[in-house]
């Protein structure tokens, strides 16, 4: 199969100016100043992406793909995702994670989750355990998992700083980490480390004290929710300018802003200023997770869901309310995941690489998205559903 995407803007992310992209079966054939159908050729789809931004497929690196939540009580587990919620906003790949609930909520789950989302059309993969340390693996051991499970790449979301962690030491991160490490090597993945950071001053310590006294790299962890409050966000500065990689969450709700949570294009745009450079920044969704409300004593006061429609979202804020140019602000959701979790056919528009494409309209709203060479949505119309849509 044959698509030309014709007189976009294309945002590779590097600014390229305007070409023709030719899509070969599920990968970027080629990308050129013009490129013609000669006449009495196979079918060709054409695509006139006159006045529009062509920019590589979202990467959502952290969603709960079969739903989180449960703080309060069994009624609180929020649903699974469907397969139009991503591409509709823009996202052609996904990770997937574990929360709070290791019990209910599985690997095994997780992982039929990820391969259904795959037959569907979109691209999955997954991190190990949950909250809990120890961690609960499929397989008994993280490195297991990762150099025999295709879809598995790294270990997490492991809880610090929350108290709804296990409370784990330096040293289990450590042994955590190492292990994940040790996988990695092995299977050629990422073998990152997925850490939810959560709002005790204790911020990022745990990680630094495993990387002061142990030989394991800071960039082997990659903590997420660094913009959850201001104390938070100044740590994570610090943390980013010592080699460190952070991850804003996008799904927020008014009342966390009024108390305090960092705006994600706001954020984006202080760390910047800071001097933090724009590769070591990620923005990710937490779509489906839930967003829980708690008192001073910990006690659950509200709930919502996160939805990962908010991942464009921030950064169209980034660009249009905070001035910070399309070909880095993309950056945070497309070439920097893919590089952080060594996902080598992703995040870019370049000839042999996986043919993920967003087409933007002039007013910065999503107008089609081709995931591994299939048109998911077109005229901001899902025309691919999932089987239970």
């Amino acid at each position: 199969m044959l698509t030309l995407i014709k007189n976009g803007d294309i945002y590779a992310p590097d600014h390229l100016g305007k070409k023709d992209v030719l899509i070969v079966d599920n990968k970027i054939g080629f990308i050129q100043d013009r490129i013609d159908v000669p006449e009495n050729f196979v079918d060709v789809k054409v695509i006139d992406a006159s006045g529009k931004k062509v920019v590589p497929g979202f990467i959502d690196s952290h969603v709960h793909l079969i739903g989180g939540g449960g703080e309060g009580g069994f009624k609180t587990r929020t649903p699974e995702i469907q397969l139009t919620q991503a591409t509709t906003a823009g996202i052609t790949t996904l990770v997937g994670v574990l929360g709070t609930d290791g019990t209910t909520r599985t690997m095994a789950s997780l992982i039929a989750k990820a391969r259904g989302l795959e037959e569907e059309g979109v691209t999955c993969f997954v991190q190990t355990g949950s909250y809990q340390v120890p961690v609960k693996t499929l397989t008994g051991k993280i490195e297991d998992d990762i150099i025999l499970i295709d879809k598995v790449i790294g270990a997490g979301e492991i809880a610090i700083a929350d108290h709804r962690s296990s409370q784990p030491t330096a040293e289990e991160l450590a042994k955590i980490a190492s292990a994940a490490r040790i996988g990695g090597m092995l299977a050629s993945k990422s073998g990152i480390v997925n850490v939810h950071v959560g709002d005790s001053y204790d911020h990022l310590k745990l990680i630094e004290e495993v990387v002061e006294n142990t030989d394991i790299p800071i960039r082997q962890f990659y903590p997420t929710h660094i913009n959850r409050n201001p104390h938070l966000f100044e740590a994570g500065i610090e943390y980013a300018k010592k080699g460190g990689w952070v991850d804003f969450t996008t799904s927020s709700i008014p009342k966390f802003l009024e108390e305090g949570e960092v705006k994600c294009s706001v954020g984006l745009k202080r760390m910047l200023e800071a001097g933090v450079d724009i590769s070591q920044i990620t923005f990710t969704s937490d779509g489906q997770a839930s967003l829980p409300d708690f008192d001073k004593n910990g006690e659950l006061i509200g709930l919502q869901v996160g939805q990962v429609s908010s991942l464009y979202e921030a950064v169209k804020d980034a660009v249009l309310s905070e001035g910070i140019p399309l070909d880095l602000a993309i950056r945070v959701i497309t070439e920097n995941p893919a590089t952080i979790l060594k996902l080598s056919q992703k995040g870019r528009i370049e000839a042999g690489r996986d043919a993920d494409l967003v087409l933007i309209d002039e007013d910065f709203e999503i107008d089609t998205v081709i995931a591994m060479g299939r048109v998911m949505v077109e005229n901001g119309v899902p025309v691919v559903k999932g089987t239970f849509e």
